[in-house]
C-alpha cells in the first residue's frame, strides 16, 4: 500500500476522481488504531451547476466554505442533523466541486462509513494530504465498477437526478 500524497490525485476533474477513489483504501486513526477500509462507492458532486450539489448556483456559506478551496480539502457536513458525511473536494480552489465516500467494503452507507473511520466536523477544512488522522492508501490495483444514478437527490433537477455520477464497485 501506498499513501496517496500527490496532490494532482485530488486536483483533477470530479468524475474522474470519483472513479480513482474506487477501490482505494480509506485509512484513519482512531484511539490510537488504525482502521482500513476499501472504497467501495463514490458520488461526484459537481459544483455550482448541479442542482444536487451544496454549491448549487454559487452558494458560499460558512457550511459550504470547504468545498471552495483546493482539491484535496476533506468537506464534512452533518445529515439529517444524525449522521456526519465524508467528502474530498476536487478541482482548483474556486471549483467547488467534491467526492462523496458512500461506502466502503463492510461499511455500507455514507454514515457508517464515517462512522467506521472515526469521521466528525473536525476534519472539516482539514487537507486529507499529509493528515496523520485519515488519508487514502493505493494498493496499485485497478478495479473495475458500474455507474448508476446518486442516492437521495430527489430536490435536484431531473437532468441531475438522471446523471450517472454514482460508482459502485464490482463484486
Amino acid at each position: 500500500m501506498k499513501k496517496i500524497n500527490n496532490k494532482d490525485f485530488f486536483t483533477t476533474d470530479t468524475v474522474a476522481l470519483a472513479r480513482n477513489l474506487i477501490g482505494k483504501w480509506i485509512c484513519s486513526c482512531v484511539d490510537g488504531n488504525i482502521i482500513r477500509a476499501q472504497i467501495s462507492e463514490t458520488e461526484a458532486y459537481l459544483g455550482v451547476e448541479d442542482s444536487a450539489c451544496h454549491t448549487y448556483k454559487g452558494k458560499r456559506t460558512a457550511r459550504v466554505e470547504p468545498m471552495w478551496r483546493e482539491g484535496g480539502t476533506i468537506y464534512v457536513y452533518l445529515c439529517y442533523g444524525l449522521h456526519y458525511l465524508l467528502n474530498i473536494v476536487s478541482k482548483k480552489e474556486g471549483e467547488p466541486e467534491a467526492v462523496l465516500i458512500r461506502a466502503l467494503k463492510g461499511a455500507e452507507g455514507p454514515a457508517r462509513a464515517t462512522k467506521l473511520l472515526g469521521v466528525d466536523k473536525s476534519l472539516n477544512g482539514q487537507s486529507i494530504l499529509d493528515n496523520g488522522r485519515i488519508w487514502i492508501e493505493d494498493d496499485g490495483l485497478e478495479y473495475d465498477f458500474i455507474q448508476e444514478k446518486r442516492v437521495g437527490i430527489n430536490y435536484a433537477l431531473e437532468k441531475d437526478r438522471e446523471a450517472l455520477l454514482r460508482f459502485v464497485l464490482k463484486d
